[in-house]
């Protein structure tokens, strides 16, 4: 036995909020939205995937006051040309945040409009 890959990464969304994680996730960072099998979509949220990335956006209902986004576990991204996905974040607005030099990788982080952190990361050529 042994793990092969993983499957999706699910993050948290606030309820009624599909819009703006299309606006990101698909707009910004370019995962297209799929749809949910019918069974789930009564729940909300939202699936971006592509051939290789699978984001999952459910929503979750606190029961102990407002919606709290992961901020210190997330989702690391490969991306090609990080420099033009920084400039297109920055021009919409989104705060980019350099953090320390990882070997063999350039990388920032962002946070998606809940509050969830992504690590976008491009390997050094």
């Amino acid at each position: 036995m042994k793990i092969v890959a993983i499957d999706h990464v699910q993050l948290a969304m606030p309820a009624g909020e599909e819009a703006a994680a299309q606006a990101f996730y698909e707009g910004l960072l370019g995962l297209p939205r799929v749809p949910k099998p019918p069974h789930l979509e009564a729940r909300g949220g939202c699936w971006f995937e592509s051939d290789t990335v699978k984001i999952h956006l459910g929503v979750e209902q606190p029961t102990d006051g407002p919606f709290h986004p992961a901020r210190k576990a997330h989702p690391a991204l490969l991306v090609n040309d990080l420099p033009a996905l920084v400039e297109r974040l920055r021009a919409a607005g989104v705060p980019v945040r350099d953090d320390d030099p990882l070997e063999g990788y350039d990388r920032v982080y962002v946070d998606d409009p809940f509050g969830n952190r992504i690590e976008l990361m491009e390997p050094h050529s």
